[in-house]
């Protein structure tokens, strides 16, 4: 029987968005506005960042012209803070029962290894666009990523952005928004199990 396919984001689903926390955070040890921080940040290297482009010691550098006083310690404080586990988290080993789970996310590697590592025996496969690459919504991430499950499978994929939602489901996906409330948790199990039936028959 071929077995469900789970694909599911970081942020905002298994754990929580660096934003705004971390922007927050950053500048409140910085000599600029959080506004002022965030817009350099998405001007200059945030999508070099997400793509590995750039290292993470490289971002704390830029960081560090905008805030001299910022210690590796705060940093790593700060990135700690900012990046907590959502329950959906505590429900990877019950949905690996039903289906084979693949995670697809817009993150740094070293960032989101304490939120991964707990969980990486459950997991068939990580794509983090960092080592990947390329981000999403392009649709190559995901075409790398559909290249790995088994043809005509049944696929659920969830994510908080709209954009990722819709670029998955021009593949055939099917797919699932998270919500803010979590709601979305309690509808995986019976898409999973109803997805199962269907591949029995």
């Amino acid at each position: 029987m071929m077995r469900p396919q789970l694909v599911l984001d970081i942020g905002g689903v298994l754990a929580t968005n660096l934003s705004p926390l971390l922007w927050q955070l950053l500048a409140a040890e910085a000599a600029v506005s959080e506004d002022t921080l965030y817009f350099q940040y998405k001007q200059e290297i945030s999508e070099q960042l997400w793509t590995g482009h750039i290292s993470e010691a490289q971002f704390w550098k830029w960081i560090t012209a905008y805030a001299p006083s910022l210690t590796m310690k705060q940093a790593k404080a700060i990135i700690e803070q900012s990046l907590r586990p959502l329950p959906a988290l505590e429900k990877i080993a019950e949905w690996s029962v039903h289906a084979d789970i693949h995670l697809l996310s817009n993150h740094l590697s070293a960032w989101v290894e304490p939120i991964v590592l707990p969980i990486k025996p459950y997991l068939k496969s990580v794509t983090i666009s960092s080592e990947a690459a390329l981000k999403k919504p392009d649709r190559a991430i995901f075409t790398r990523l559909a290249a790995q499950l088994p043809q005509s499978s049944y696929v659920l994929f969830i994510d908080d952005q709209n954009k990722n939602i819709e670029q998955a489901a021009s593949l055939g996906w099917h797919t699932l928004l998270a919500d803010e409330s979590g709601g979305w948790i309690s509808l995986v199990h019976t898409l999973l199990q109803k997805a199962g039936e269907q591949e029995q028959c």
